[in-house]
């Protein structure tokens, strides 16, 4: 239809004529009333951001010479936000002499996260930046 018809048309119809799909060959255009469709498109549009869901980080720090009860206790609490859906990022931070011995810490990371492996996959693997060496665990799908 030409533009001229869908204008005359719309105006007989007392309704206004809304492009649709302007970026389309040829645009496609709609004759609605165009305080309705704003409304609907909003309403659309908040639906949407209720029915989506923030992932949180959540931050669990550790040294490098942490005890096993300690490493429990961490372990729970990362458990218990992996089942909250949040992300972990479990961090192993390095003060004075320990910088000597960062490679030998790995395995703490490592170990963190075989023993959440039954509810959590890593994200990011070890990585070192600066004092601190980090895991990233989300959720196991």
């Amino acid at each position: 239809m030409s533009i001229a018809d869908a204008i005359r048309a719309a105006e007989e119809a007392e309704l206004d004529l809304v492009k649709i799909a302007p970026n389309a060959n040829p645009p496609v255009c709609k004759i609605v009333d165009y305080g309705k469709f704003k409304y609907e498109q909003i309403r659309k549009e908040k639906d949407a951001r209720k029915k989506q869901k923030i992932v949180e980080i959540k931050e669990i720090r550790m040294s490098p010479n942490i005890d096993t009860n300690d490493l429990n206790t961490k372990m729970s609490a990362a458990r218990k936000f992996l089942s909250k859906g949040n992300r972990v990022k479990v961090t192993l931070r390095f003060r004075g002499r320990e910088m000597a011995h960062m490679n030998d810490s790995k395995y703490i990371l490592d170990d963190f996260a075989e023993a959440l492996s039954d509810v959590a996959v890593v994200d990011k693997a070890p990585k070192v930046e600066g004092r601190t060496m980090t895991i990233t665990l989300a959720e196991k799908k």
